[in-house]
């Protein structure tokens, strides 16, 4: 017979089904704005505007129309190119990020040099400083050298991340030492030995690097409107669905601005539930130790 436990009473199902009820209510919460907006994205305007919270287009104004995808490839919207530019930069960024973190968070992790753990102090530091003090500092910088308005401007100051490389040198220190002391007496280089045997295996690490890399640099905004201030060509998608609304003046398009938000959401949702086993991994195990 099951035991007291097994049992479930009415007072049990009552607070099951409440947690669940209040769990499903804040769930459609964090939900509906996404919902709103997509369906949002197929309204005409004075639907949008007579209709601002409805989450279908209603079919006195037309319902379901295309007219908000269809502008985001014209003259004052240059989506396609926008999309093209974002595309380049992170790709570029997270590249350098895996090669620049990989390699200094297994320095800091496993090399034994002067300087070594000041290094190490700097780069939490650098962690606590807000992006946002450090934009005039860096437009100074881009100018003098000479990269503003430049894909080496959208690109190399990104390039290398605080919090990349600490979550690199973390992940490093979990792996056995033991592994490196075998390819030492196989006759491996300290390089042969991160290339080889270490970088390998911290493939969940990587992956944790790569997705919060990617995401970062998708979604930047600040840097990339500093970095290109009068080209309208390096315009991002960030940058530029921002600046949508400006252009059109009282009138904004709100569908298109709406689409544009959804299409620009999609490829960042599907690579990390796509990866979401490999994120929580490198993450939680790089976290382990502090």
């Amino acid at each position: 017979m099951p035991g007291p436990s097994a049992v479930s009473t009415p007072t049990a199902r009552i607070r099951r089904f409440a947690g669940y009820t209040i769990l499903a209510v804040f769930a459609l919460m964090f939900i509906y704005p996404f919902v709103l907006t997509m369906s949002s994205s197929f309204k005409s305007l004075p639907d949008i505007q007579a209709n601002p919270v409805s989450p279908l287009p209603d079919p006195a104004f037309g319902g379901a129309t295309t007219e908000g995808i269809t502008r985001l490839d014209s003259d004052q919207v240059r989506f396609p190119r926008w999309a093209l530019n974002s595309v380049i930069t992170t790709a570029a960024v997270v590249a350098l990020r895996i090669a620049l973190d990989a390699t200094a968070g297994y320095a800091l992790a496993r090399l034994r040099f002067p300087g070594r753990r000041a290094i190490f102090r700097l780069v939490v530091a650098v962690m606590a400083v807000p992006a946002v003090v450090l934009l005039i500092p860096k437009f100074l910088v881009m100018r003098q050298l000479g990269i503003l308005n430049s894909y080496a401007g959208l690109i190399l100051p990104l390039a290398f991340d605080a919090f990349g490389i600490f979550l690199m040198k973390q992940f490093f220190e979990q792996l056995p030492r033991e592994l490196e002391e075998a390819a030492a007496i196989d006759g491996a280089s300290v390089w042969q030995t991160f290339t080889r045997v270490m970088l390998p295996l911290a493939a969940p690490g990587l992956i944790a690097l790569t997705i919060l890399s990617t995401q970062g640099v998708w979604n930047e905004f600040l840097h990339m409107l500093i970095a290109a201030p009068s080209e309208p060509d390096l315009k991002t998608l960030t940058v530029g669905l921002a600046g949508i609304r400006g252009a059109f003046g009282e009138a904004p398009p709100w569908n298109t601005i709406l689409a544009g938000s959804v299409i620009t959401t999609l490829p960042i949702a599907a690579i990390f539930f796509t990866f979401q086993r490999f994120f929580v991994q490198g993450v939680a195990t790089s976290g382990a130790k502090g």
